[in-house]
């Protein structure tokens, strides 16, 4: 699946492999990815879009902000990645079903 902006990423090389990111933006074979901790909106990371790995996309009201491009606090990705990250643990999926 193509990766776009708004999307849940997982990281699969360097020192983030394996965290959760959420794309800010995707350009010429590169993503930059923001996580409000590590890597927040002011100072994101940019990666090969090869190193992502597609997790989500969504339509809750972080990816809706991100993808219109409002403001999106550092707080608001950190919640909404640690929901996702809370259910894919668990094994379901974020809307209940499953």
């Amino acid at each position: 699946m193509e990766i776009r902006k708004a999307d849940v990423v997982r990281s699969l090389a360097g020192r983030d492999t394996g965290e959760l990111f959420y794309v800010s933006s995707v350009e010429g074979g590169f993503a930059q990815i923001v996580n409000g901790r590590d890597r927040r909106t002011d100072k994101p990371k940019r990666k090969k879009l090869r190193h992502l790995e597609f997790v989500r996309r969504g339509d809750d009201r972080t990816d809706r902000k991100l993808r219109e491009g409002e403001k999106v606090t550092n707080s608001e990705l950190r919640r909404a990645l640690a929901q996702l990250a809370g259910v894919e643990e668990e094994g379901g999926m974020p809307n209940g079903e499953g």
